[in-house]
């Protein structure tokens, strides 16, 4: 039952992120901004909002085992977008260039897609040195302030843009999908319905997640880094898919890195105010893998002034060292992943 109630609150909180992500794209083409605002900064949060959700509900429900899992729902989502997320988008183009729907090639703005690494360098960095001073709250504090004024600064920036979001490259509102332009109030119903469903189902993940660690025997953190982005960072995926298709590869990947700095900013910065943020072995090394993975993409575009869809696919052989880290090599040096008693 425990399994059932979990999967439920994972296909709860993937409808929700749905609904919120279909809407407030079309809230951001009633207050006519720009496409990378709408992709890097409102479409990126709305699809955050799951993991947001779920940190804040484990986080309120108070706890050791709920802390651990909200810590690892926050933990898993950059490590989810970096690797298998840009690997799901890697793949997807060779597999459209294979079916003569597009060419291999990938045409994106990487000044707006290299602002967004450089800036997640930065936010997560700070989130892993905020651990270390977790025992020091004045200075936690202040770099939890430092990670949502950067954050402020990165939206201001990305808001700045001109040009409005086209709207063909919108998806019919589930509410109201034989309109061509759904009304605003429609829109805000949407958005209110897909909020009030991501609540409940992050309460019943949150509750499963717990109670199937404790009959494994695995800590709540590293169940939750591994199974929460799996479910909660579908959008990111699924909106990255249709983009590569229709060959709006700086939309694809924009959406992606535009949600990475959003939860290595915001989500740690509420880690920080509300938990000790005493990142152990397992939490650091999800820090690790997600920046050695988005350093091999940023070094390519760097040195290389492209980007190739094999160097995404990197991304899915770095995501399967979390598991082999956690699970075989910790255990060999001393670090438990099972539930301390």
């Amino acid at each position: 039952m425990t399994w059932l109630t979990l999967l439920g609150g994972l296909l709860l909180i993937f409808l929700a992120a749905e609904l919120f992500t279909n809407a407030v794209e079309w809230f951001g083409k009633h207050l006519k901004l720009s496409e990378g605002a709408v992709g890097s900064v409102l479409a990126a949060v709305g699809t955050a909002l799951p993991e947001t959700t779920v940190a804040i509900v484990a986080v309120v429900m108070g706890g050791t085992a709920n802390t651990e899992a909200g810590i690892g729902a926050i933990l898993g989502a950059p490590m989810m977008l970096s690797t298998l997320a840009m690997f799901i988008t890697g793949a997807s183009i060779l597999i459209f260039s294979a079916m003569k729907i597009r060419k291999p090639i990938i045409h994106a703005d990487y000044k707006v897609v290299g602002c967004d690494l450089r800036t997640f360098f930065l936010v997560y960095l700070l989130a892993l040195v905020g651990s270390a001073f977790h025992s020091i709250p004045a200075a936690k504090f202040a770099i939890a302030a430092i990670l949502i004024v950067i954050y402020i600064l990165y939206v201001k920036k990305t808001m700045a843009s001109e040009s409005t979001t086209d709207e063909q490259s919108l998806r019919p509102l589930h509410f109201h999908r034989r309109v061509a332009t759904p009304h605003l109030r429609i829109v805000v119903v949407q958005l209110v319905a897909g909020l009030a469903l991501m609540l409940i189902g992050a309460k019943e993940f949150v509750d499963s997640i717990t109670i199937a660690a404790g009959t494994l025997g695995i800590s709540p953190l590293v169940l939750s880094i591994i199974i929460t982005p799996i479910a909660t960072e579908l959008p990111e995926k699924f909106n990255s898919i249709t983009w590569t298709r229709h060959r709006k590869d700086t939309l694809a990947l924009g959406n992606i890195t535009g949600a990475m700095v959003f939860q290595s900013s915001i989500l740690p910065a509420i880690g920080m105010l509300f938990t000790p943020w005493a990142l152990n072995a397992q939490a650091v090394t999800a820090i690790v893998i997600a920046i050695l993975a988005t350093s091999i993409i940023w070094g390519e575009m760097t040195l290389r002034k492209r980007l190739s869809p094999y160097s995404l696919l990197i991304g899915g052989a770095l995501y399967a060292l979390y598991p082999i880290a956690v699970f075989w090599l910790m255990p060999m040096l001393g670090y438990s992943v099972k539930v301390a008693h």
